[in-house]
């Protein structure tokens, strides 16, 4: 984890807020943010006034306005396939099959590259199928409080701008499926690399309501998020 690393972010108590946490960016995180907010700026058309990881969110709600769930994940997906060369992307697929070390390495990146975005996060064994059976492998990865769903506090958000763009870009466009789990009551989430993910249809994910006391862009009547389906 990277709470002690000076290039990463750091997480702190905020005293006002004891239940909100308080990142310290480091340098690497702040170029993270500023590649992929950059990105995302010129796959919308459109810039952003606020600075940092506040400015990074905002770009991904304006993403939302106008636009249904399959267009906003489309232009996530513009966003994604830039930040890695064509080439690359048929390289990874052409060579690398989705073994147990394939998928436990891709974990571990996951886990050390993405904390900018979500925020502490860990390693952890799971199970995922196998050829015969069901086989134990270390390529989940535990996100402790997603900082992405933490800030933005909206389900369509989460599910897509993160969860569909990301598990469809490993799968399709590296060849290593990939699964993300949301927990909408703790913020947490699970990751696990090697599992297909399956329909969003059959998830608990599709059926959840908006957070309605804490999205700004809840329809707090709606049994289920509008902006999923």
């Amino acid at each position: 984890m990277g709470l002690s690393k000076p290039a990463s972010s750091s997480l702190e108590t905020n005293p006002a807020a004891p239940d909100a946490p308080v990142y310290q960016d480091g340098f690497v995180d702040r170029v993270f943010i500023w590649l992929f907010s950059r990105k995302m700026s010129r796959a919308l058309g459109q810039s952003t006034n606020l600075q940092g990881y506040d400015g990074f969110v905002d770009l991904s709600k304006k993403i939302m306005q106008g636009r249904n769930a399959q267009e906003q994940q489309a232009l996530v997906a513009i966003v994604l396939k830039s930040l890695v060369p064509s080439p690359v992307l048929w390289l990874i697929r052409t060579v690398f099959s989705p073994t147990r070390l394939v998928c436990e390495l891709n974990a571990w990146f996951a886990a050390r590259l993405f904390e900018w975005l979500v925020g502490p996060c860990e390693v952890t064994a799971v199970e995922v199928p196998g050829q015969t059976s069901q086989r134990t492998q270390r390529s989940g990865v535990h996100i402790e409080r997603c900082r992405y769903l933490e800030q933005s506090r909206c389900v369509g958000m989460c599910i897509n701008m993160c969860k569909l763009p990301t598990q469809d870009f490993f799968t399709q466009e590296f060849g290593i499926p990939l699964t993300m789990t949301p927990n909408f009551e703790d913020f947490s989430c699970e990751m696990v690399f090697g599992q297909p993910p399956p329909p969003l249809e059959t998830e608990d994910a599709y059926h959840q309501p908006c957070l309605a006391q804490q999205c700004d862009l809840a329809t707090p009547k709606a049994s289920v998020c509008p902006r999923v389906r």
